[in-house]
C-alpha cells in the first residue's frame, strides 16, 4: 500500500500531544525523571500503533506546564523520529494555561481539516493552581477540541483525581503511584488514544473513550507517591 503512488498523500495527520506538569511537587521522591524514563519508554509501543495504521501520520508535540505553560515538543514530529528532551519541575500548577495554548494549536489552521481525531494526555501529580475549568470550556468549544480523544494519568495520591476525570470528560484516569507503575500508565494511556484517534471513522464528532484502571502495575519498588 505504502509504495503504490500516491498512498503517501492518502495519509492522514494524527496528533498527538502530552501535556506534562512540571510544578514543583514534580520533583519529590524522583517523580520527574521517573517521568522522562517512563515517556521515554512509550515511545516504541506509539511506532507500533503508528506502524499498524497505514493510513495515519502520528505526530508527537509536548506542552510542559508549571508556572505558565511552554511547548517542549513544539514542531509536529513523527513518532519514529521524536528523542524525547527532559523536562524539569518547578513552580505552580497552571494547567488552565497548558489547555489555551493547547487549544491555539487545534484551530484550523494550522489543524488539517483531514486530520484525525488529536490524542491528548494529561499527566499530572497535583491540583491546578488557576482557573483551567474556563481554558477547557473553551478547547471543547472548538469542533478539534469537542472531536479530541483525551485521558490522563495521575501520580500519588495527591493527585486531583476529579479534575483529572473533568479534563477526560468522564471515566477513570490511570493512576500511578510508583516509577512502575508511571511506565505502565503513561504507554498504557498513550496507546489508548492513539489506536481510538486513529480508528476513529471520518464523520464522527464524539469519540467516547473508557477510562483506565486504577491500578495498572505490581511493583516491588519501595517508593510510593
Amino acid at each position: 500500500m505504502a509504495d503504490r503512488p500516491g498512498a503517501a498523500l492518502a495519509r492522514r495527520p494524527l496528533h498527538f500531544v502530552l501535556l506534562v506538569d512540571c510544578s514543583g511537587s514534580m520533583a519529590a521522591d524522583g517523580k520527574m525523571q521517573a517521568l522522562n524514563n517512563a515517556v521515554r519508554e512509550a515511545l516504541p509501543h506509539l511506532v507500533d500503533v503508528a506502524g499498524a495504521n497505514p493510513h495515519a501520520e502520528m505526530l508527537v508535540r509536548a506542552i510542559a506546564f508549571s508556572s505558565g505553560a511552554r511547548w517542549h515538543v513544539a514542531e509536529p514530529t513523527p513518532v519514529d523520529e521524536l528523542a524525547w528532551p527532559d523536562v524539569t519541575s518547578g513552580g505552580y500548577t497552571d494547567l488552565g494555561a497548558a489547555i489555551d495554548l493547547l487549544r491555539s494549536a487545534l484551530t484550523v489552521p494550522p489543524m488539517q481539516s483531514r486530520a484525525l481525531p488529536p490524542a491528548i494526555v494529561l499527566i499530572s501529580d497535583g491540583m491546578p493552581t488557576d482557573e483551567y475549568e474556563r481554558s477547557l470550556g473553551a478547547l471543547l468549544d472548538e469542533p478539534w477540541g469537542a472531536r479530541s480523544v483525551r485521558m490522563a494519568v495521575g501520580i500519588g495520591r495527591d493527585c486531583d483525581h476529579e479534575m483529572l476525570m473533568r479534563f477526560m470528560g468522564g471515566g477513570e484516569p490511570a493512576m500511578a503511584s510508583n516509577p512502575e507503575q508511571l511506565v505502565a500508565a503513561i504507554r498504557w494511556a498513550s496507546m489508548h488514544v492513539s489506536r481510538v484517534a486513529s480508528e476513529a471513522p471520518g464523520d464522527e464528532t464524539e469519540i467516547p473513550v473508557r477510562g483506565g484502571p486504577r491500578v495498572v502495575a505490581e511493583s516491588t519498588s519501595e517508593v510510593v507517591w
